[in-house]
């Protein structure tokens, strides 16, 4: 991915990577310490900017967007950041597609905004009550280390291949930048029951959602578990649809890209 650019929302600096030209795709990234757009989306930004207009944002708290005050973050401003964000692109039509956190927003931003999302897809997401997953506990206590870094991998993903001494020294780096490192902290603070609460959408905003919504999930994911979310999502959204992937954890888009590639530009171009 290039290095995007910074616009300014709401008087706060937000990053953003907008590439490609045609039907605008939002893509969201999810709460892991050290994500940030270009990390999550790279690769499938370069497969969908080819006919798609694509923007990847970083959260406020994450990559090179700015920190909000502490006890400012959770759905409601995330929410607030990207239809901000998309109003000042000039977007007023897009399909959003959101990993974890990310999927919660995506359904959060087409429920406050139901005119401007065409499509939602949601990956191993956050957005319905459950309890909180212990795996997501750990991921949101990282605190940087090598042996953290690593056990964070492990966690994230099924696929021990993936799990490579270079891919710890990325995940490390990524933990150590000085400002995600600041306000990682303060994203998910303990008692972290409540964050997972805050992210949830109620029962009757998930069945307002009338667009499609495709749900991915991996079988063996233990930060957000296919229990715990894509099944009870399946009965509460309107017009909504699975895949699950076998022998995949939490990094569906690092475990499976190019199936993953192909389920989002069959969903994403189907008109009927």
């Amino acid at each position: 991915m290039h290095e995007g650019e910074i616009v300014e929302v709401a008087g706060r600096r937000v990053h953003v990577h907008d590439t490609g030209s045609g039907p605008a795709v939002v893509l969201l990234h999810g709460s892991g310490p050290g994500t940030t757009a270009a990390a999550a989306w790279g690769p499938l930004t370069a497969a969908l900017s080819a006919r798609h207009r694509v923007i990847a944002p970083d959260f406020a708290g994450f990559g090179s967007s700015d920190p909000l005050e502490p006890g400012a973050y959770g759905r409601a401003a995330w929410t607030a950041q990207i239809l901000g964000l998309l109003d000042v692109l000039g977007v007023d039509r897009c399909a959003v597609v959101g990993n974890s956190m990310g999927g919660a927003i995506a359904m959060s931003v087409t429920h406050a905004r139901p005119e401007l999302v065409t499509r939602v897809v949601a990956i191993g997401t956050l957005g319905v009550e459950m309890p909180l997953p212990p795996g997501l506990d750990a991921l949101w206590a990282y605190e940087p280390s090598r042996e953290n870094a690593r056990a964070l991998l492990e966690l994230l993903n099924h696929d021990a291949s993936k799990i490579t001494a270079d891919a710890v020294e990325a995940r490390l780096r990524a933990t150590l930048e000085p400002g995600p490192r600041a306000a990682f902290p303060g994203l998910f603070p303990p008692p972290r029951e409540r964050w997972v609460r805050d992210l949830a959408l109620r029962d009757e905003a998930l069945a307002a959602i009338a667009v499609p919504v495709m749900l991915v999930h991996g079988a063996q994911d233990r930060v957000v578990p296919l229990r715990d979310s894509t099944l009870p999502l399946l009965g509460r959204l309107r017009d909504v649809r699975a895949h699950i992937f076998g022998a995949c954890g939490h990094a569906s888009p690092v475990e499976r890209p190019a199936e993953l590639r192909r389920l989002l530009t069959t969903f994403l171009e189907d008109h009927d």
